[in-house]
């Protein structure tokens, strides 16, 4: 089963107080690695990276060829490059110095949201850009989830409900890909999308499809599954990013805000009457646990809803196999072995095992692992 990476962020910058700093502000968020010159950079990089962040006044190999030497480096393999360029550069400057154009700019000194805006644009510009290759129904199913999902922060700040039509409408070519085996294409296109939220909910809503699918369930159920697994975690689109993405233990405050996603999605979920009661309970409950150790109300045993217990190992699976800023992605046979062991008294143990058949079923894990390339 296909792991989610988080993109990997290369600054070169002879200046280190700079280097230092946008590597400090990125590491939440990205795998940064920082050098001062080409020559180490080279001698050091082991894996291409998603994006170059660079010093216009770097020097290379003697030349101003910044963005050319960049791009021919078979290292980077055509890695999209950002110049961080002197207060007076133009634009179209540094674009035409080179035979070569860059894919972005950043003015010294670098703010910080311009530069989350511009590598989250260039990153998340180059994953879709491989969108276009997909089959029909993955390519379908990416694009109009990523709309849909784009437009729920606004409706969250706005008070206005959801449009629950919208939402089975753009998980019909999930299932239809889920039935033709096309998931592999969805999972792999999710891959080095920069949208933690975004992502982990198309991860859990392609699970809970399969998973679902998996046991026989068809028409209704199986959209409920996947329409859940979409907006399991719309409330967590009103937590500050700095809580969702920090990379060391949160405080008590701050665990408290990051658990208060799931009445806000409740809350948010309930401005509408028609939305499911399965996809409201799915919401309420893929944080509780058997053993009643789970949150937001500490349910147990029987009190959890059949649905919910699937959610609720699809969540965690999910999570576990994605990187994120404490923690490398668990492979998908380990993120099993936990839910079997030491997570074994939280979770639905002949549910886990009806998982752990359909994500290691070996056309499951050849589609996926090999698809990746």
């Amino acid at each position: 089963m296909m792991e989610h990476e988080i993109a990997t962020v290369v600054v070169i910058d002879e200046d280190a107080s700079q280097r230092v700093m946008i590597a400090h502000a990125l590491r939440a968020y990205y795998r940064v690695l920082h050098y001062a010159d080409l020559e180490m950079t080279l001698g050091m990089l082991r894996h291409r990276p998603s994006l170059l962040i660079v010093d216009e006044g770097l020097r290379t190999h003697g030349r101003r060829e910044l963005v050319r030497t960049l791009k021919s480096e078979p290292a980077f393999r055509g890695a999209p490059v950002v110049v961080c360029r002197a207060p007076k550069t133009r634009t179209h400057e540094v674009i035409h110095r080179h035979d070569i154009p860059a894919d972005g700019a950043l003015d010294k000194p670098v703010r910080r949201n311009a530069l989350f805006s511009t590598v989250s644009h260039i990153i998340n510009r180059t994953a879709e850009a491989k969108w276009e290759a997909l089959p029909d129904q993955p390519r379908q199913t990416l694009r109009e989830s990523l709309s849909l999902f784009s437009t729920f922060t606004d409706v969250l700040e706005g008070g206005e409900a959801l449009d629950y039509n919208a939402v089975t409408a753009t998980c019909a070519p999930l299932v239809a890909a889920v039935g033709q085996s096309q998931h592999r294409y969805i999972l792999e296109g999710l891959r080095d999308y920069d949208n933690q939220v975004y992502v982990h909910s198309m991860r859990v809503a392609t699970l809970l499809t399969m998973f679902g699918h998996g046991i026989g369930l068809t028409d209704e159920p199986l959209v409920t599954l996947s329409a859940a697994g979409l907006v399991h975690d719309i409330g967590k689109l009103s937590v500050p990013l700095d809580i969702r993405n920090k990379d060391s233990a949160l405080t008590a405050d701050e665990e408290r805000m990051l658990r208060g996603h799931v009445q806000l999605t409740i809350d948010y979920l309930g401005r509408r009457s028609s939305v499911p009661r399965g996809v409201v309970m799915i919401a309420g409950q893929h944080h509780e646990r058997i053993d009643g150790s789970g949150y937001p109300k500490g349910l147990s045993g029987r009190d959890l809803n059949d649905l919910a217990r699937m959610a609720a190992i699809v969540d965690v699976f999910a999570a576990l196999t994605e990187t994120r800023p404490f923690r490398a992605a668990f492979t998908a046979e380990a993120a099993l072995a936990a839910m079997a062991d030491e997570m074994k008294a939280g979770f639905d143990q002949k549910l886990v095992r009806l998982f752990r058949e359909i994500v290691l079923d070996p056309a499951n894990v050849r589609a996926t692992q090999g698809a990746s390339g």
